[in-house]
């Protein structure tokens, strides 16, 4: 991961670092960091979230429509598509929604592995 956000140019990697350390604080100790489909990935029991950086706009990749649909009030003043979560290269998302993303995450991946 260290890699790839050396490799993005600012004020981008500045918003991604950001974005990453508000990750870390709200997943599981167990997480881990990875790189899948060549981006930044977070792990725990399943994918987690993953999130870019592309040349007009960074994005936070929830791996479930289902958390998007859920928080659709929160999330009007960014774009939004079946998977992905734009926001701008220089003010990453504000951290208590990142919170909320994370944790409903976790819980869907707990669910699942509950199966």
């Amino acid at each position: 991961m260290d890699k790839y956000l050396a490799g993005v140019p600012e004020p981008a990697r500045s918003t991604l670092q950001r974005l990453r350390a508000m990750i870390r604080a709200a997943a599981p100790q167990e997480t881990v960091e990875t790189i899948a489909w060549g981006m930044p990935m977070f792990k725990y029991q399943g994918q987690l979230v993953g999130f870019a950086a592309f040349s007009d706009h960074c994005s936070l990749f929830p791996m479930s429509g289902s958390v998007i649909v859920a928080l659709k009030k929160e999330l009007k003043k960014f774009s939004t598509s079946k998977g992905t979560i734009r926001f701008p290269l220089d003010k990453p998302l504000p951290a208590a929604l990142v919170k909320k993303i994370v944790k409903a995450r976790v819980a869907q991946n707990q669910a699942k592995k509950r199966r």
